[in-house]
């Protein structure tokens, strides 16, 4: 059960790593795009992007969470894998796929990592959001 658990730990910091990352290259793209104020398409192009680069970071650490799923035979196959760690890290948690009982806590580790990754990318999303409306102030 330790052992299960520091792979829970571990990956939730490669989730972190990977967030980081994915803000990090976000925001140095953001940084070099002037988008004009007042014009809605624009705007709604680079929200557009910034959801789609989102949902893939978090798609990413979904995958790498069913990848180690499958890899350990926590659960068979990597489509149930994927699935189960999908409905996991969002919380959605539909419980027709359950891990074994010494894997049960690192589910539960998931999921609160997939709550502070979609804080995390709120976050950010806001930012860019509180960006629009600065650029459209005087």
């Amino acid at each position: 059960m330790v052992r299960n658990l520091l792979i829970g730990w571990a990956l939730m910091a490669a989730c972190v790593v990977i967030h980081a990352g994915g803000v990090t290259s976000a925001v140095r793209w953001l940084r070099r795009r002037q988008i004009p104020a007042k014009q809605l398409w624009p705007w709604a192009r680079l929200f557009i992007l910034v959801a789609a680069w989102v949902i893939a970071l978090h798609v990413t650490e979904i995958t790498v969470w069913a990848v180690i799923y499958a890899w350990t035979e926590a659960i068979p196959g990597i489509q149930q894998a994927w699935y189960f760690s999908a409905v996991t890290y969002t919380t959605t948690g539909y419980g027709d796929l359950v891990l074994p009982a010494d894997w049960r806590l690192v589910g539960a580790i998931e999921a609160l990592t997939g709550i502070l990754m979609c804080g995390w990318s709120t976050g950010f999303f806001f930012a860019v959001v509180s960006r629009m409306y600065r650029e459209e102030v005087p």
